[in-house]
């Protein structure tokens, strides 16, 4: 498991993080707000010693710097260039199953829930995270991944006066096989979904191991939702019966 450094967050799934050895999916609302998210996760993941796969599509590349300033550094990413979804799927299942990196990011257009079961597979019989990365337009589907996130961009601050990445994050479907309060539809478990969170991230440049996410200082201290509070205590009182 690994955690995101926002309580707030961690706390809300049912595993206290991100569950290695399973498949997330990132909508891209604003594609490189998105980037730069799943930048931040892979860094987390790769720490000082592993090293991650990104599978990126057509002729654009990442922006070195851009991935320094989330943490990942360049001697701990693998880069490759793919043309088609097809051969995406194939460089992360062959990157699962190598049991050798920490997690392979795949950005894909759409695919269908037996490559999704696939992957899903790898990553369990390989130990390792897999992410996919692709738009919030498409049709979403019912699949196997652990958890799905929507990404967005949000305006960011200059209160240490340096801007800070800043993100409007969703999660929009979990997973789970511990107790906890769900509902259950189409076939999905969620708990209490969607949730939101207004994230920053927290510079780790000079020391990785500090780099993480925290949700805004605002955010975090607004009063609470009284909507929200009555449908957890609803979806509370109906898993108690």
């Amino acid at each position: 498991m690994m955690t995101l450094g926002a309580p707030e967050i961690d706390e809300a799934l049912p595993w206290g993080g991100l569950p290695r050895a399973a498949l997330h999916e990132v909508l891209a609302g604003h594609q490189s707000a998105a980037s730069g998210f799943c930048a931040g996760l892979l860094a987390r993941l790769a720490g000082t010693r592993e090293t991650v796969l990104w599978c990126g599509r057509g002729r654009g590349g990442l922006y070195g710097p851009g991935l320094a300033a989330f943490g990942l550094a360049p001697e701990r990413l693998i880069l490759v260039r793919a043309r088609t979804d097809t051969e995406v799927l194939w460089v992360l299942e062959e990157g699962l199953r190598s049991c050798a990196l920490a997690a392979v990011l795949g950005e894909t257009n759409a695919i269908g829930l037996t490559a999704a079961r696939r992957l899903q597979l790898a990553a369990e019989s390989g130990g390792t995270s897999a992410f996919l990365l692709r738009s919030a337009r498409g049709k979403v589907e019912p699949g196997p991944a652990a958890t799905r996130w929507h990404i967005a961009t949000a305006l960011g601050t200059d209160g240490d006066n340096e801007m800070k990445p800043r993100w409007q994050v969703e999660l929009l479907k979990c997973r789970s096989g511990v107790p906890g309060v769900a509902l259950t539809q189409k076939g999905e478990t969620t708990f209490g979904l969607p949730r939101s969170w207004l994230v920053e991230w927290r510079d780790g440049t000079r020391t990785p191991a500090a780099g993480g996410f925290a949700v805004a200082a605002e955010f975090r201290h607004r009063p609470a939702d009284p909507v929200v509070d009555e449908i957890t205590n609803r979806i509370a009182a109906k898993s108690a019966i």
